[in-house]
């Protein structure tokens, strides 16, 4: 018979989960009457990852322009680590509106919401897109649409970047990577564990690669505009791999 061994408690990871969600609450006070503040919502991204001790680092200063920002997705935390370095929209998927913690400031504060796999979902979020774009807002967007370990870059929904190609808007890549294993949140894992696992490392690296400013106007047409993106978003492991073959 073997004898189960629970892990003892300890009140760390709780205390810095209940200090984001206390800056949420703060954040939403302050959002009253003010429902889609961008200062908020970096103010709000800032305040969770001071809380969860996430370490980001800048590879490279950042070019100025770029309305469009478009990175790979390791985890639930890489729109608010973006967004601490700009105030902008985002474009998350629907269930982020129903995380614990983050899905009521996310609501509150004003973040876009699509449903991947619905067409129609897809057809509005772009429309939305457009519209916020046309009115000189700085906006997010993950095309992979799905998080990854970073060894690799899934497939892109291309909508928003061929949007951003035929409207001349600016698009500025950042490629996303982090030494620690315990950063990614990908398959079916459950939000929870994965929120206590962050909480209760002393902290967490993620670094971040911003490439240069692409300009539409500098593409001969939206295959090039497309894989200059993802040449760009991909590990240097894999653009090594592609140029020897």
């Amino acid at each position: 018979m073997t004898a189960t061994v629970y892990a003892p408690w300890h009140p760390v990871p709780f205390l810095r989960m209940g200090g984001s969600l206390l800056s949420t609450c703060a954040t939403l006070a302050l959002a009253k009457g003010h429902l889609g503040s961008l200062p908020l919502l970096q103010l709000w991204s800032s305040q969770v990852m001071s809380c969860l001790r996430i370490r980001m680092t800048l590879a490279s200063p950042l070019p100025a322009g770029g309305q469009l920002w478009v990175a790979n997705h390791l985890s639930w935390v890489d729109p608010l680590l973006l967004m601490s370095l700009r105030p902008c929209r985002v474009m998350a998927k629907a269930e982020v509106g129903d995380w614990p913690v983050i899905g009521g400031g996310a609501r509150r504060i004003g973040l876009r919401f699509v449903k991947r796999e619905c067409l129609f979902s897809r057809a509005r979020a772009l429309r939305a897109l457009q519209g916020d774009l046309k009115a000189g807002e700085a906006f997010l967007v993950f095309p992979e649409g799905t998080t990854t370990h970073g060894d690799r870059l899934a497939p892109l929904y291309e909508g928003s970047l061929r949007l951003a190609y035929r409207r001349g808007v600016p698009v500025l890549p950042l490629r996303l990577a982090s030494e620690d294993a315990h950063y990614p949140w990908v398959g079916d894992d459950p939000l929870l564990p994965h929120l206590l696992t962050l909480a209760w490392k002393r902290s967490t690296r993620v670094s971040v690669h911003p490439g240069p400013v692409l300009e539409p106007a500098h593409f001969p047409d939206e295959a090039a505009w497309m894989h200059a993106i993802r040449t760009h978003l991909e590990p240097p492991a894999l653009r090594e791999e592609a140029r020897a073959h």
